[in-house]
């Protein structure tokens, strides 16, 4: 219960802030920046020397795919149906492919299952980045109708491997080889443990929901693939491989994780319709509070 007051006050405190004005406007920046090249690489260093290696860990890697996956396909017959043009595609691919594994799956998945967990949510959160560092970045320059040089493939390999998460979870699985890294577990531990409050204050600064009524087709349609279709695919394939156990309930779980914050800025440096994509990380983030209660009940009646 604890966990659940936390998730509700800090992202509360972040909107009161946020209104109030008792906090410069661009402040999310530098707590991004503190989570990104600190809090998260710790909470790698902190979890993936204990991972058990196994063939089922192959599965929180490829839950982010068949996410990926089934939002081009899904995208691709709705924008077909309302002909819309590549640059609304490409928008509503951002908003329905990349779930926030990270800034809102991290907390919700120790307040569900238990901070021993994470080990197997910092797997599905870095293949979904290095999707969204290769496949969406390719999506977005399609979307962009002003862009004329193409994709480079050294700005997608520059993006990926200058990416702190990345380094830090590549770093732990290289460096828990050679060496015992139990002692700076103490340091780890504190480090990560800003993770949560800090993502949810950071959310609250960044949540908006004004003009929500004009866009709400795309609004519904893309909350309708990310917030439900999305995680009942990865629970498909489960079940059809076989597979049971906290490996797939974390995987359904983070694939049920609302629409990823770093999907705005990628629609913005691209001229895509970064207003609908905010749109869609607010509304999604309130929404998916209800939806992955409801896929927490799922899995508990399916003994997922």
């Amino acid at each position: 219960m604890d966990n659940f007051v936390m998730i509700a006050f800090c992202i509360a405190m972040g909107m009161i802030f946020r209104y109030a004005k008792l906090i410069p406007q661009d402040a999310h920046k530098g707590i991004n920046t503190w989570i990104l090249y600190l809090a998260l690489p710790a909470v790698s260093f902190k979890y993936i020397p204990h991972i058990e290696w196994s063939n089922q860990m192959l599965f929180p890697a490829i839950s982010p795919i068949i996410v990926w996956a089934g939002s081009w396909i899904f995208m691709e017959l709705y924008c077909r149906y309302k002909k819309y043009g590549q640059r609304t595609r490409s928008t509503l691919e951002l908003s329905s492919a990349y779930s926030n594994t990270s800034f809102i799956g991290f907390p919700l998945i120790i307040a569900y299952f238990g901070e021993q967990n994470l080990s197997i949510a910092i797997i599905c959160d870095q293949v979904m980045f290095v999707l969204l560092s290769t496949i969406g970045i390719i999506a977005a320059v399609k979307g962009n109708r002003a862009d004329t040089a193409g994709i480079k493939a050294s700005m997608l390999v520059k993006r990926l491997f200058t990416f702190p998460p990345f380094i830090g979870c590549a770093g732990a699985l290289i460096l828990s080889s050679f060496m015992d890294l139990s002692v700076a577990e103490p340091f780890f531990s504190k480090m990560a443990g800003t993770v949560g409050p800090l993502a949810l204050f950071s959310v609250g600064l960044q949540l908006k929901f004004k003009g929500w009524k004009q866009e709400i087709a795309q609004l519904s349609m893309t909350m309708l693939y990310k917030l439900m279709i999305a995680p009942l695919l990865v629970l498909l394939v489960a079940v059809l491989i076989g597979i049971k156990g906290d490996i797939v309930r974390i995987s359904i779980f983070e694939a049920a994780m609302p629409t990823l914050i770093t999907s705005s800025i990628i629609a913005e440096q691209f001229k895509l319709n970064a207003r609908l994509t905010n749109l869609i990380i607010g509304i999604s983030i309130l929404v998916g509070f209800i939806t992955t209660a409801f896929w927490k009940v799922i899995m508990d009646y399916l003994v997922i």
